[in-house]
């Protein structure tokens, strides 16, 4: 009889256990609402993508149209880029005028609705927040936030597509401000 080519096991050691496997990044969306919304989306495969997109009505659009394309293009994001996972938003205490406030609330209305429909999370970030995390400074304007996201590798349109950028950034490397 031939003898054994395999080492005994230790009755005494712990068995390895494979390690659980890793899970694949999700699918998350980063907006700066208004009428020119910058996005930021981070899909499933780890790809960053980012850009704007307007909200401004045409001449004959009634006022809910903003909305309904705003409703449209959240679902053809979800469609190619999805399934979305979890919805962030910079969030506005404050705004420039009447105007802007009116915009920005039905946006996040309009957001807020379509993903509790769909059971997205979502949550608002506040815009010092996420000035601190991108800058260091709180009260960061506009041009800081740019040169922070093109330091990071990225281009900018402007700085609606940054403050989403650093957004996405901001709840990444912070597991949505748990870390």
């Amino acid at each position: 009889m031939a003898e054994p080519t395999l080492a005994s096991a230790d009755l005494g050691a712990t068995p390895k256990m494979p390690l659980p496997p890793l899970e694949p990044p999700r699918t998350i969306l980063a907006l700066d609402l208004g009428t020119t919304t910058g996005w930021a989306l981070r899909s499933y495969d780890g790809l960053i993508t980012s850009g704007t997109v307007s909200f401004r009505p045409g001449r004959f659009d009634g006022g809910g149209m903003r909305y309904l394309r705003f409703t449209n293009w959240l679902t053809e994001i979800d469609r190619l880029s999805g399934p979305i996972a979890s919805i962030w938003f910079e969030e506005v205490r404050r705004h420039a005028g009447t105007d802007a406030s009116h915009v920005y609330g039905g946006l996040m209305a309009t957001l807020t609705a379509w993903a509790e429909l769909r059971g997205i999370p979502y949550e608002g970030v506040p815009v010092g927040t996420i000035k601190r995390h991108a800058t260091g400074k709180e009260n960061a304007n506009k041009d800081a936030m740019i040169a922070a996201a093109r330091s990071r590798g990225f281009s900018p349109a402007d700085d609606n597509e940054a403050d989403a950028i650093a957004l996405l950034l901001w709840a990444i490397e912070t597991n949505g401000g748990v870390a």
